[in-house]
């Protein structure tokens, strides 16, 4: 059970999460300052982890946190760039795409058995996203840009996934995953230079959208990284996390206006494809 609620209660955080961030890119913040405060929140808050413990194997295998914090730091900014340019109802169902990568990545690369039922899950789940992306004709180049940014994203945080997987049973939830997000704080003091304007300049309101939604990311962060570390099955966690297209696209149209957001305005057109959308979903977890 835990294998589905921290998948699902994910993919609520990050629909949350997302809505709060793109709102607080209206007040100027931009990108590179929003990819930063988050990440070097994170570094932060998964800290305490340490107290977990976990096995120590050796300097000579420091690389593996290094590389899946990699990983996971050039997904963030990919993803902040997407939204940045784009709606987040273009960009998160297409960073859905990450459960046929993963599936992908663990026969391909890992030589694992998927079970059948898994890649139609992850196919349904590829065809559910394509249904409720926006592909309004009078904005087509923008969503070009932006399903392009999204996918990058989406390529980088599946192999970060695969690593995550791979390698957190040797080292310990407790070990792997601060030494791994100490790595994507660290690596945001590079984009310092790239800020339009220094932090000290974001006005008041902008903190409170920003710092409200960096922890919600985080914290979404941290029960998708747990549910892969300690579970595995990293192709079935992100099948149930491609809900977050789901629940992103509703809190649009329920409560979107809250966070500014004028997304909701599209026709019945759009509205039927994307209903359909998140049935294919529903049918993919099912068959978990």
């Amino acid at each position: 059970m835990p294998l589905i609620l921290l998948p699902l209660t994910a993919s609520l955080g990050y629909a949350l999460a997302s809505l709060g961030l793109k709102r607080c890119l209206h007040y100027g913040i931009g990108a590179w300052r929003t990819t930063f405060v988050v990440n070097v929140m994170a570094g932060v808050l998964f800290l305490p982890m340490l107290s977990f413990g976990g096995h120590w194997p050796g300097w000579e295998k420091i690389h593996q946190p290094l590389l899946a914090g990699l990983g996971f730091f050039i997904g963030q900014i990919f993803t902040f760039r997407a939204i940045a340019r784009g709606d987040v109802s273009i960009v998160t169902p297409v960073l859905g795409l990450k459960s046929m990568l993963i599936a992908v990545i663990c026969a391909v690369v890992l030589r694992e058995q998927i079970p059948p039922g898994w890649w139609l899950a992850s196919a349904l789940s590829v065809i559910a996203v394509a249904l409720l992306a926006d592909r309004t004709p009078t904005r087509i180049k923008a969503v070009q840009a932006t399903v392009l940014l999204a996918f990058t994203s989406a390529v980088a945080f599946s192999i970060t996934d695969v690593l995550v997987q791979r390698w957190t049973p040797l080292w310990g939830a407790g070990y792997f995953v601060p030494i791994m997000f100490a790595t994507v704080a660290l690596l945001s003091f590079l984009l310092v230079p790239l800020f339009i304007h220094p932090l000290r300049q974001i006005p008041r309101d902008g903190w409170k959208w920003l710092l409200g939604g960096s922890f919600m990311l985080c914290a979404q962060s941290l029960l998708m990284v747990c549910a892969i570390g300690i579970y595995g099955h990293a192709t079935a966690v992100n099948i149930v996390y491609s809900c977050r297209g789901v629940w992103t696209i509703a809190l649009v149209w329920i409560v979107g206006h809250w966070f500014g957001n004028d997304e909701r305005h599209v026709g019945k057109v759009i509205l039927t494809r994307r209903l359909i959308g998140a049935a294919l979903l529903v049918v993919a977890i099912a068959l978990l």
